[in-house]
C-alpha cells in the first residue's frame, strides 16, 4: 500500500511540470496566433492566473463534478487542442471570464478588459459552432460564469413617475458596460439554445433561485438588455417544462407588485410578450389556473398610470385569450369597466379601441350580457369635451361587426345612445365631432326609423318633464323666498339650547 502511494507521488510532480511546460509552449503559440487572443505580455499572468482558477474551481464545484477535469491553459485556442480537451478549455475560459477586472489600475484593467472580451468572442463562436459538447462540469461553470457576470444590483430609480398614459418620453438609459454583458448573452443564448444540451442535466444549474435572479434583470433600463433577457427567458420556458408553473406564478408575483405597491418596472412590455406566445400555446380547454391569470393578473393591468408604455403587448395577451375562450369576453369587458379612466382621455382611446377589438371576437349571447353597461360608458365617451375622445366613440359605428351587433340588439342599445346624440348636435364645440354626430343621427335612421322617431319623442317628453319639474322648483323657492322676507323675526329666531344632562351616574 505504502509503495503504491509513493508510486503515484512522482507522476502528480510531473502531471504538474507538463501542465507547466503546456503553458510555457502555449504562451510562446499565442504570441505568434493571427486571431491575438493572448500576447507575450500576459504570458506570467496567465500562468498564476491559471492557479488561482483551480482553487476557485475546486471550491464552487463539487468533487464529483471535477473528478477527471484536467485543467488547461485558457490562452489556448480550440483549434489547437484535441477534441477530448475541448471540453475543459471550455471550462477554464469560462472561468478566466469569472474574474473581476482591477480597478485600481486603470491600463492593467483595460488589458483584463480585452483579454476577457476575447475570451467571450472565442466562446460564442465555439458554442455557434456547433461542434460543442456539454458535460455537467461544463453547464456548472457556463451557470456560474453568466451568474457572476449578469446578475447584480440596479442603483435606485430617481427619475419621476409618469403621470399620463402615454408612453415614456424620456430618453432610455443605456448600460456602460453593454459591450461585455451583451457576449455573455449571446453566449448564454446559444447555450440555451444548444439542441444537444441536457435538459435534465441543466436544471439543476438553471434552477428557480437561477430563474428569479434572471426576472430580477427586467428591471433593467437598458432595452437591448430587456430585449435579450426576454429571448433567454422564453427558451428556458420551452426548454424547461418543469419550471413553467414556477415562472408563471414568479412572473405574477412581479405584477401583484407593480400593479398594487410600486406601479414601477421597466420590464412589463417584455414580460407581456412572452407571455403573449406562451398563451397562444394553451391547449383548450383552458385551464381553471390560466382563466385566474387573465382575471387577477391582466385585467389588472389596466389600472396604472403607465399603461400605456404596455397596452399593446396587454391587449395582444387579452386577446389571445378571448381566441381560446369566447366566454372570457364578458369577463374582460367588465374589468374594462371597472378601470375605465374618468380624467385621463389617453387611457380612455386606448379603452375604446380595446373594446372594439373584443367586440371583433365576441358572440351574440356574451354581447348581450355587457352591452347595456357598455354603451352606457361608450354614451357617456361620444358627449366627452375632448374631441378625440368624442371622434374615437364615433368610430365604433364604422365597425361592420361592432354595427351587426348594434342592429341586433338596437331596442336596447338605440334609447341608451341617442340621447348623447342629441346633446352632442346642441352643445359640442368641436366641428368634426359635430359632423360625426349628424352621420351617425343618420345611420341610426337608416337602420330603423321608426325607432329613431320613438326615441326623439321620448326624449322630448323627458325634456318637457325635466322643464316642468324645473319650474316647480323655481317657483317653490320664489315662494319660500317671499315668506321669509315677511317674517324676518322668524326667519332669524334659533331657539334656546336645552340644559345637558349628564347620563353617567355619579
Amino acid at each position: 500500500m505504502i509503495k503504491q502511494i509513493l508510486r503515484k507521488l512522482p507522476r502528480k510532480s510531473q502531471k504538474s511540470d507538463s501542465l507547466d511546460s503546456a503553458g510555457n509552449d502555449s504562451d510562446n503559440h499565442a504570441s505568434n496566433s493571427d486571431d491575438g487572443v493572448q500576447c507575450t505580455n500576459f504570458g506570467n499572468k496567465i500562468s498564476s492566473r491559471l492557479r488561482v482558477v483551480k482553487r476557485v474551481s475546486s471550491a464552487v464545484f463539487p468533487a464529483s463534478i471535477m473528478a477527471g477535469v484536467e485543467a488547461v491553459e485558457p490562452n489556448l485556442s480550440f483549434n489547437n487542442v484535441s477534441n477530448p480537451q475541448k471540453p475543459n478549455l471550455f471550462i477554464s475560459k469560462l472561468n478566466l471570464c469569472c474574474e473581476a477586472c482591477n480597478s485600481s489600475d486603470p491600463d492593467k484593467g483595460t488589458a483584463e478588459q480585452d483579454l476577457k472580451r476575447r475570451t467571450l468572442i472565442e466562446l460564442v463562436d465555439f458554442v455557434s459552432s456547433g461542434s460543442a459538447k456539454f458535460n455537467e462540469a461544463a453547464i456548472a461553470a457556463m451557470c456560474k460564469m453568466c451568474a457572476i457576470n449578469l446578475f447584480r444590483v440596479f442603483p435606485p430609480k430617481y427619475r419621476s413617475n409618469t403621470a399620463s398614459g402615454e408612453a415614456d418620453d424620456e430618453e432610455p438609459m443605456f448600460d456602460p458596460a453593454w459591450s461585455s454583458l451583451q457576449l455573455v448573452y449571446d453566449l448564454f443564448l446559444q447555450f440555451i439554445s444548444y439542441s444537444s444540451l441536457d435538459a435534465k442535466v441543466a436544471k439543476k444549474y438553471i434552477d428557480q433561485p437561477f430563474i428569479l435572479r434572471l426576472l430580477d434583470l427586467f428591471e433593467s433600463e437598458d432595452p437591448r438588455e430587456r430585449v435579450c433577457l426576454k429571448t433567454i427567458l422564453h427558451r428556458i420556458y420551452g426548454k424547461f417544462t418543469v419550471h413553467r408553473p414556477f415562472v408563471r406564478k414568479a412572473v405574477s408575483n412581479i405584477i401583484y407588485t407593480f400593479v398594487f405597491e410600486t406601479e414601477r418596472h421597466n420590464g412589463i412590455a417584455e414580460l407581456l410578450e412572452i407571455f403573449g406566445s406562451i398563451i397562444s400555446g394553451f391547449a383548450v380547454p383552458l385551464k381553471e389556473e390560466h382563466k385566474m391569470f387573465l382575471c387577477r393578473v391582466l385585467i389588472p393591468l389596466h389600472k396604472p398610470k403607465s399603461v400605456g408604455v404596455y397596452h399593446q403587448q396587454l391587449t395582444y395577451c387579452v386577446v389571445q385569450f378571448i381566441d381560446k375562450d369566447p366566454k372570457l369576453a364578458n369577463s374582460v369587458i367588465t374589468g374594462l369597466l371597472k378601470y375605465w379612466p374618468v380624467t385621463n382621455s389617453q387611457k380612455e382611446l386606448m379603452f375604446i379601441s380595446e373594446s372594439e377589438e373584443i367586440l371583433e371576437m365576441i358572440s351574440m349571447t356574451e354581447f348581450q350580457k355587457i352591452m347595456v353597461p357598455l354603451f352606457r360608458r361608450i354614451a357617456c365617451c361620444l358627449n366627452s369635451f375632448h374631441y378625440q375622445v368624442a371622434e374615437r366613440a364615433h368610430m365604433l359605428w364604422n365597425n361592420e361587426h361592432v354595427l351587426n351587433l348594434i342592429k341586433h340588439n338596437r331596442q336596447v342599445i338605440f334609447p341608451l345612445i341617442f340621447p348623447a346624440l342629441e346633446r352632442n348636435s346642441r352643445n359640442h364645440w368641436h366641428q368634426t365631432v359635430l359632423n360625426l354626430t349628424k352621420n351617425t343621427r343618420k345611420m341610426l335612421s337608416e337602420i330603423d326609423d321608426e325607432l329613431t322617431l320613438a326615441c326623439e319623442r321620448k326624449l322630448e317628453e323627458e325634456n318637457s318633464q325635466s322643464n316642468e319639474a324645473s319650474e316647480k322648483r323655481k317657483l317653490t323657492w320664489e315662494r319660500l323666498e317671499l315668506a321669509a322676507g315677511f317674517e324676518p323675526a322668524a326667519a332669524n329666531f334659533v331657539p334656546p339650547l336645552k340644559p345637558a344632562t349628564c347620563s353617567v351616574a355619579c
